[in-house]
Parts: structure tokens; sequence; C-alpha cells
């Protein structure tokens, strides 16, 4: 869930705030018992195993967001929060972020999720690996493996193994003239 309280500040910015380890809503809900406005992006997920609750996962691990004035605002209580490890710095400065920034963050998350393009593949069409740590490796489309996975043929080490991607993974090889 997004965390935000209202702030009053006329000339307020926002500013980046790096969390302990998973203390992420820990710190925002510290900040806000001060009355400072944080921002904590989200996305809900699928129930955890075991639980009744949907899964939350943070959208920036071990960041959120303080809106607050540079200028007049005392930062020495937001550094011995509960939570907070520092605040982001450069040149030892704040830096803020901008506002539109935060605004795309927010209505991206906001939006319906849309039903993911999928990509019809044909059996035995060739096929590019995107996934990290493959570097556009080619492979050959086997089958769909349900509506989110499917089954290759990877040629390592000179054997060919059958393997099962998420479908977001691959891509369609780009026909060269």
């Amino acid at each position: 869930m997004s965390e935000v309280v209202n702030s009053a500040c006329g000339s307020a910015r926002w500013y980046l705030i790096q969390t302990k380890p998973r203390q992420e809503a820990r710190a925002a809900e510290h900040l806000q018992r001060q009355q400072f406005e944080c921002y904590r992006p989200v996305k809900h997920g699928e129930k955890k195993r075991g639980s009744r609750a949907p899964a939350e996962e943070e959208l920036f691990p071990g960041y959120l967001f303080i809106h607050m004035d540079q200028a007049s605002d005392n930062w020495y209580p937001i550094r011995s929060t509960r939570g907070v490890a520092r605040i982001v710095t450069f040149g030892g400065m704040p830096v803020p972020v901008q506002d539109a920034l935060i605004e795309q963050i927010r209505q991206r998350l906001l939006a319906p999720l849309a039903p993911p393009g999928r990509v019809a593949f044909q059996e035995g069409e060739t096929v590019r690996i995107t996934a990290e740590g493959f570097n556009d490796v080619e492979a050959i489309f086997l089958a769909a493996d349900g509506d989110e996975r499917a089954v290759i043929l990877l040629n390592l080490l000179q054997r060919e193994q059958k393997v099962s991607l998420p479908v977001s993974s691959l891509s369609r090889m780009q026909v060269q003239a």
C-alpha cells in the first residue's frame, strides 16, 4: 500500500531516504508520526502461501520518499528515526527528486494492471532470450507452458536442453533483409 500523509509546506520538495534493510514500512510509519509526508511505493502481488493477505512488494526496496522544505525543515529528526539509515545526498546535500517523477510513479501504480502483451510464438520458431544473464542467446520455441511460461530448446555446451522460462523473457528474432 502506498503510504502518504499530507503536509502543509508550500515550497516543499521530494527527497530520497535510504532505509535499513526491509524496514521501509517501519521508517514510513515513524516519519508519519512526526508529521512528515512520506511516499512508499509498493505493488500488490498474489497472496503468499499460507497467508490471507495479498503480498506487498516494495517498488524500490530500501528506499522511500519524503516531502519537505530543505531550507526550513530540520533534517536531524529524520536521521534518528527508527528504520531510517540515511538521507541520500550528493556532495553532502540532499538532492531533490522531481515532482513529476513521483506523480508518474503514482499514476503507474494506480493504473489497472493490463494483461501482459503475450506474443504467440510458433513451434520451431527461433527466439531470442532477453533475460538477464543470457545476453540475447538464441533458442528454439517448443511449446507454451501455461499462460506465463514457455518451453524452449537451448543449445548448451554442444547439447540441447529443454528449459522453461517466462514468456516475457523471450522476443522474436528480427528478420534481416
